[in-house]
């Protein structure tokens, strides 16, 4: 009896098993229908002599054939696989060979989910697997979900949207934590700077990628035009920040097949080091300056890269606040910020990585002249802003004197010089600068230092101050100083002159409700009422802003009942000095 035309593709047949569609075959056209199950169990049953007198003995027990054969199966199955297994760590000469006739004779089977481990285990220990199976693959789902991440890689090196399919749902995922952690107004100490690279890099969805890459140049460029792509789409830079915990998860794995042809690999890792151990040496400067230095003719468009891994929020953090630190240590020692070299490279790296949307966007892969009249003009600035703090500390643990206390309120505490004011409208470095000296001053608890500065903040060129990593850092510093927000002045510099020039942005919507869940029982009652129709969500922003705000207006109910809420826990703050894209600047092939 010949079906095997009929009945191709069904798996066993097209290896010459008999299976479900020749024994159906089988039962339609005989006579006997009892006398061909028997004839099929016969043949097709176990031949093993020293297995078969064990069935009459089973049969006695009530076990059923089909388990004792199914148990026979799994156990020949897994005892297979191991062999295979083994069979992949030897000498690829002889490796190869077998592992390829053993896929001729297997893989017709592959749709027999029984079996399928097996064809898997085969494929998953092939090198070089033949385009004809990564087809077949490729258009049957149920086996593509099935293949394990070895194989797919086979696949995706020739399929871009594919691998683009696979990667969306993680870098969507990726963004979500981020701005979970920005947002959460649930735990006051999960701040967004507080994690060390190590351990940012340990996340599920860098590791995911990584394991995703392997050793595969190509598919780890993807990646990479990837993220310059929805950076350039979104502005998010989030984006960039993956870009530099991808290349040093790849290069805690040793990976060497992709960071030793990454241009960008030595300067990440340095600049990593830093950022983990907070501090920024002579030996790291000159290493990080001979990089930036040292870019060979015909590869300008490393800038692109190394830009954006300057454009890393923990990147810029970093920059920003060893450069306050610098500042302070001239101050003490009568220096000059132009004698500085590490503070030079520090605000060369800052002017580099803010610039860095603007380089991929436009393809002109130069690096952006540091504008001297911030070292010159601006530094020596916002030095003096840091002096007049340092001289009202030093005033308020004097004896008091109403006469001195006057002169020292006159001479340090008035508005900030105009050349503050005037540089952070023309400079994103200068911006950056005074933003993260606010941030100095609010962690000191600097009540004149901090609302000197905020009044000018909303000038900030491109409204750097409104994003989320510094408000994020802000709000955190600002409702341990809870006490401030009952004086009208301290409410009229934050949130007139600063926050609400910034309310046509959403997120900062959503930093205002963050807050004022810790501080509002502090505000007058006519100011608190103010921000809660200011804040009022529209149409346009998403349920969770609509959900916290009603529960906001909840607890400010539920205060007003009971009396004030306890108050907050210290801040334990400490920070450290879809689509398919189209390719961008491929460096590595």
């Amino acid at each position: 009896m010949s079906v095997r035309p009929k009945f191709a593709g069904t798996g066993l047949e097209e290896v010459n098993i008999p299976g479900q569609a020749y024994l159906r075959e089988a039962l339609t056209s005989c006579t006997d229908p009892l006398k061909a199950i028997e004839s099929f169990q016969l043949e097709n049953g176990v031949l093993l002599p020293s297995l078969r007198p064990m069935l009459p003995l089973l049969d006695l027990h009530g076990v059923r054939r089909l388990d004792f054969h199914t148990s026979l199966m799994e156990e020949l199955r897994e005892k297979l696989i191991a062999h295979i297994n083994e069979l992949g760590q030897k000498d690829p000469r002889e490796r190869d060979k077998k592992l390829k006739e053993l896929l001729v004779k297997s893989f017709p089977v592959v749709r027999v989910k029984a079996l399928r481990p097996v064809v898997m285990a085969i494929l998953r220990n092939t090198q070089h697997i033949d385009d004809k199976y990564l087809r077949i693959l490729v258009r049957d789902r149920e086996l593509y979900s099935d293949t394990d991440t070895e194989v797919k890689r086979q696949i995706w090196r020739d399929n871009q949207s594919l691998f683009g399919d696979e990667v969306s749902p993680l870098l969507s995922q990726y963004i979500r934590e981020k701005e979970h952690v920005l947002f959460d107004h649930t735990n006051l100490n999960n701040l967004f700077f507080h994690p060390s690279p190590k351990v940012r890099r340990q996340g599920e969805v860098v590791q995911k990628l990584a394991n995703m890459i392997g050793q595969s140049v190509k598919l780890y460029d993807m990646v990479l035009q990837f993220l310059r792509t929805l950076f350039l789409r979104t502005r998010n830079v989030h984006y960039c920040t993956l870009r530099a915990e991808l290349l040093m998860a790849l290069h805690d794995l040793e990976v060497q097949e992709i960071i030793s042809v990454d241009p960008c690999h030595k300067f990440t890792w340095c600049l990593d080091a830093c950022i983990r151990e907070k501090n920024v040496d002579i030996k790291r400067s000159r290493e990080l300056q001979g990089f930036l230095d040292n870019i060979k003719r015909g590869q300008e468009q490393v800038l692109g890269d190394l830009s954006m891994t300057l454009c890393d929020p923990y990147a810029i953090n970093f920059l920003a606040t060893s450069a306050i630190k610098i500042l302070q240590h001239l101050i003490n020692n009568e220096g000059l910020p132009r004698d500085n070299t590490i503070l030079i490279l520090l605000l060369r790296m800052l002017a580099l990585g803010l610039s860095a949307w603007v380089m991929i966007d436009s393809q002109d892969f130069k690096e952006p002249k540091l504008d001297c009249q911030v070292v010159t003009k601006f530094l020596p600035a916002l030095m003096s802003l840091m002096v007049d703090d340092q001289c009202r500390s030093l005033h308020s643990k004097l004896p008091p004197d109403e006469r001195e206390s006057a002169l020292c309120t006159i001479e340090h505490s008035g508005p900030a010089p105009d050349a503050v004011e005037a540089y952070i409208q023309e400079s994103s470095v200068a911006s950056i600068l005074a933003m993260y000296y606010t941030l100095h001053t609010a962690r000191l608890k600097d009540r004149v230092g901090v609302l000197r500065v905020l009044a000018i903040l909303s000038a900030c060129k491109d409204d750097r101050a409104y994003e989320d990593p510094f408000l994020h850092s802000l709000i955190a510093l600002l409702i341990p100083m809870a006490e401030e927000f009952s004086t009208e002045d301290f409410c009229t510099t934050l949130f007139d002159e600063f926050l609400f020039a910034g309310l046509t942005r959403d997120n900062v919507t959503r930093h205002m409700l963050k807050l004022l869940w810790y501080v509002h029982n502090k505000l007058p009652t006519g100011r608190l009422a103010t921000l809660m129709k200011a804040i009022q969500p529209t149409t346009g922003h998403n349920e969770t802003v609509h959900k916290l705000y009603e529960t906001l207006q909840e607890r400010i109910g539920a205060t007003m009942h009971e009396g004030p809420i306890p108050e907050q826990q210290e801040i334990d703050f400490d920070s450290p000095l879809k689509s398919v894209p189209t390719p961008g600047p491929a460096y590595m092939q």
